[in-house]
């Protein structure tokens, strides 16, 4: 029962198909960049010959300063959830770098500092601001305080998350939301929708809106197929307003169930991320991605579980699974997303192979339904009151 139990939570089983992709990626890149001698000779006349076009052309002064602001300051970047876990992990992981400004965006102010001492997070690094993504009220006071502090941003990570696997009855945001899904998905939803301006606006070296996804959302994974699975149907629940008095607390209109719910939250963080690409990535230059950094099989997200689970699933993904991830590791990886030039790409779910290397991993059929990402973005805008 125990080790069934472990099966059905957000496990990190590696799969055959994973390999195969990562595979995939180097072997690109080693195509990408062989180039004969021949080649490499014609671009240095190229370039030689465009420098003795140009020499005489000088940036102006506006222009230099611009580009010298870019390499000197720092970046902003805001992480939901970064009181404990991988969103901690991750603050301290670009905090430690000297290079970001770490907005720790949690519900427990208190609980947020503590935990950026406790790891040792530079105080000029990092700034807690109060923000439950369980209250659209508290979101939109979140964004316009974010905006009166007059910092730029340049990254914002969608990371906090409520998983109930336990739960026999349903709990409610203070909209009366189904709480797993108006937290994961509805409160990032309008959180992103009402920053999104800002994240225009930034001039840093990158700007990128990351929504931390799941492997446990995707059923084209061996994790992904353990009951109960993830299906948003065709969304009547979530139109209904997930309330469970005139509709049903969730999305596909069944009955409750605190695992799927989460689940389900996963598949519309991860259809969010896409729908964003294809609305604004042309646009805006903005790096749209989600990603799943591996089992953190000791992070608090599995605190509401049961006694014995949290006893035996870590050491099943260590030794069984070999799935696991420290949250050192995963914060590391969620880092990377944020900053790396390699992963600049748009519109990609990243995962990692057992030699911690990135890939582009593919989602499942549901996760990437375009049909269905519109829909669920024209019904998550009327709940969260943006149209």
């Amino acid at each position: 029962m125990a080790l069934r139990a472990a099966l059905s939570l957000p496990s990190a089983l590696s799969v055959h198909k994973e390999g195969k992709a990562s595979v995939s990626f180097r072997e690109s890149i080693h195509f990408v960049s062989t180039a004969t001698a021949k080649d490499c000779r014609k671009r240095d006349l190229s370039v030689g010959t465009i420098r003795a076009q140009t020499a005489t052309a000088a940036p102006s002064v506006d222009e230099a300063t611009s580009q010298q602001k870019k390499t000197l300051r720092k970046g902003t970047v805001i992480v939901t959830g970064a009181s404990s876990g991988l969103g901690l992990a991750t603050a301290k992981a670009l905090a430690d770098t000297g290079e970001w400004h770490v907005i720790m965006a949690c519900r427990n102010f208190l609980k947020a500092e503590k935990a950026a001492k406790s790891v040792g997070i530079v105080k000029e690094n990092y700034t807690v601001m109060h923000l439950d993504l369980a209250s659209l009220d508290s979101i939109r006071q979140f964004a316009d305080t974010f905006r009166r502090s007059g910092r730029p941003l340049d990254v914002l990570v969608c990371n906090a998350a409520v998983y109930l696997p336990t739960a026999k009855a349903p709990t409610f945001t203070a909209e009366g939301f189904e709480l797993s899904v108006g937290t994961n998905h509805l409160g990032h939803f309008l959180l992103a929708r009402l920053l999104l301006d800002d994240l225009k606006q930034s001039d840093f070296r990158t700007k990128r809106l990351i929504i931390v996804g799941s492997i446990t959302g995707n059923t084209n994974t061996l994790a992904g197929n353990v009951p109960p699975k993830a299906n948003l149907g065709d969304l009547r629940g979530l139109s209904g307003g997930l309330n469970g008095v005139n509709s049903s607390p969730m999305i596909d209109g069944g009955e409750f169930d605190g695992a799927k719910a989460y689940k389900d939250s996963k598949v519309c963080n991860m259809l969010t991320m896409q729908e964003f690409h294809r609305r604004y990535h042309e646009e805006t230059g903005i790096t749209f991605a989600s990603l799943y950094p591996g089992c953190i099989a000791t992070t608090g997200l599995f605190r509401e579980h049961i006694p014995l689970f949290r006893l035996l699933f870590p050491p099943f993904q260590k030794y069984i699974t070999k799935g696991y991830v420290s949250e050192e590791e995963a914060g590391k990886r969620l880092a990377q997303v944020v900053s790396d030039p390699s992963l600049e790409k748009s519109g990609v779910y990243w995962s990692w192979n057992n030699n911690s290397s990135s890939f582009e991993n593919q989602l499942s059929k549901e996760a990437s339904d375009a049909e269905k990402a519109r829909k669920l973005w024209e019904v998550s805008e009327k709940l969260v009151g943006l149209a």
